[in-house]
């Protein structure tokens, strides 16, 4: 059981990271080249804004900072540590982690139910947009269970988690750091890879040309031009 454990390991943390990164860099690049106008985030924002507002802003704050924290901690792990070893810090950061994550699930569930309930929304709504959403929910919420029933993240991340990435970014895989973490943890990891593979074919895209800055600029009013008597023939 151990032995297959350990094959499992190396299958799910050495193998599938490898893959993903593989489709993450050709798939974008052949994509960029070949299709570079879908390199989109496809907005619905004309179709409907209101409920648009209170899930899309919420969740890429919210999402922004939580990678930003564990790019951080993937890069210096050791001023991670530091930081932590006052109490009062480390209660600071794994409370705004939390309460960052819970604000990017809220906001992630309150598109998916404006996704749901508009007619015009599920229209322009592709098979692969809903499996970057059942990833993206799994990710957030699973990200959220962590930090409530398996705590001190930052600092188990910095001595456990990015000794692994590391170890993969220096092409020798060590999944030792990992083999010993909860199943939780281990699904969340997993899963990130998912997304980091299927990245290329989906709206993400947009994120590697566009940097989010309709976070800051002021609100857009559409208006439609068109005859109603002309839309009436149209649809007859």
């Amino acid at each position: 059981m151990t032995q297959l454990s350990h094959y499992l390991d190396q299958l799910l943390f050495v193998a599938v990271p490898y893959v993903a990164l593989v489709l993450f860099f050709l798939g974008t690049i052949y994509r960029y080249r070949a299709e570079t106008f879908s390199y989109s985030s496809l907005s619905s924002q004309f179709l409907e804004n209101r409920q648009h507002f209170w899930g899309m802003v919420p969740f890429h704050y919210g999402i922004l900072t939580v990678l930003a924290g564990h790019a951080i901690a993937f890069l210096v792990p050791s001023s991670i540590l530091a930081w932590n070893t006052r109490p009062l810090r480390l209660y600071i950061l794994e409370v705004s982690a939390l309460a960052f994550g819970v604000m990017t699930l809220v906001g992630f569930l309150a598109i998916l139910a404006r996704r749901r309930s508009n007619s015009k929304l599920l229209r322009v709504t592709s098979k692969a947009d809903w499996v970057l959403y059942a990833l993206l929910l799994f990710q957030l919420a699973s990200g959220v269970y962590v930090a409530v029933f398996h705590p001190w993240g930052s600092a188990w991340f910095a001595t456990t988690a990015s000794p692994y990435l590391w170890s993969l970014a220096k092409l020798s895989p060590q999944v030792d750091w990992v083999a010993a973490l909860p199943w939780a943890v281990k699904l969340h990891i997993l899963n990130a890879w998912l997304l980091i593979g299927f990245f290329p074919f989906t709206r993400l895209v947009h994120i590697l040309v566009v940097p989010n800055p309709y976070l800051w600029r002021k609100r857009q009013v559409v208006r439609w031009n068109r005859d109603p008597r002309t839309a009436r023939l149209v649809q007859r």
